[in-house]
């Protein structure tokens, strides 16, 4: 990860900027994208919480979280430069930082690995709907940064099949169904699940945004994230759990019928 890493002051260029290449939409959505990114914040604090006695785990989310975190400063830095009166303020950033409930650690691990293998694609797609150089190379850096979260994170989740077995795998197959199943009817991600049941239905970093509704419009009208693309993350995930699990998943009915096997 060190040797991956980019420097917000040599690796942005940040002189190309095209003020006539960035629309009041565009500059909104980064807007909104540095706020869901702040919620790296809270989702440390429940990792940190919930894996206290995994060290070596939770030394990995120390680095992982600066980069995350990065993900949003830089977000930010690149509205203050170019578009201060978008800046979030310290309260639309304080929104999403509220406690999450403890959940158990291999299901959330799985979360957060098809959370980074989504925000991969959805940052590739972010950085061709986008029309200014700048934030166009902003958008290719995070996404690089996802995709390496997520190898990473497969790394523990093979540590995790290594010490415990069936356990993980009905886990990790758990998340995987709900990830790829096409019966929930929008794409599933970290920041639109509910996370803490005494605030419900305001529990979700979506829901805490200055505009709740902004996601399923970026996703739907703006970067057009459609079905074609959102394949591709279901492929991802079911190769890799295949490649864990040791088994062949072709579609989420492979996934089903290999979880009530485990159970």
């Amino acid at each position: 990860m060190e040797q991956a890493r980019w420097s917000l002051a040599n690796d942005v260029p940040w002189h190309r900027f095209d003020a006539t290449r960035l629309t009041d939409e565009q500059a909104q959505t980064i807007k909104m994208n540095a706020i869901t990114e702040w919620a790296a914040l809270p989702a440390t604090e429940m990792f940190l919480r919930d894996n206290r006695d995994d060290g070596d785990f939770s030394a990995f989310l120390s680095v992982w979280f600066y980069e995350e975190q990065k993900h949003s400063l830089a977000l930010i830095e690149y509205l203050a430069r170019f578009r201060p009166d978008l800046a979030p303020t310290e309260s639309e950033l304080a929104a999403v930082r509220f406690e999450f409930d403890s959940a158990p650690a291999l299901e959330t691990l799985m979360l957060h690995f098809c959370g980074e293998v989504r925000l991969t694609q959805w940052y590739r797609r972010a950085a061709h709907w986008h029309t200014e150089p700048v934030i166009k190379h902003l958008y290719g850096l995070l996404s690089h940064d996802e995709a390496r979260h997520g190898m990473a994170y497969r790394r523990y989740m093979l540590r995790a099949l290594e010490h415990h077995g069936d356990k993980a795998r009905l886990a990790f197959v758990k998340i995987g169904l709900l990830m790829t199943s096409r019966k929930i009817g929008k794409a599933m991600h970290p920041t639109n699940l509910h996370v803490n049941r005494a605030l419900f239905p305001n529990d979700t970093v979506q829901s805490r945004l200055p505009d709740p509704a902004w996601m399923e419009r970026w996703l739907d009208e703006q970067i057009c994230f459609d079905k074609t693309w959102d394949e591709r993350v279901i492929r991802v995930i079911l190769k890799n759990l295949s490649s864990l699990c040791k088994r062949s998943f072709a579609t989420a009915q492979d996934l089903s019928r290999y979880r009530k096997e485990l159970a």
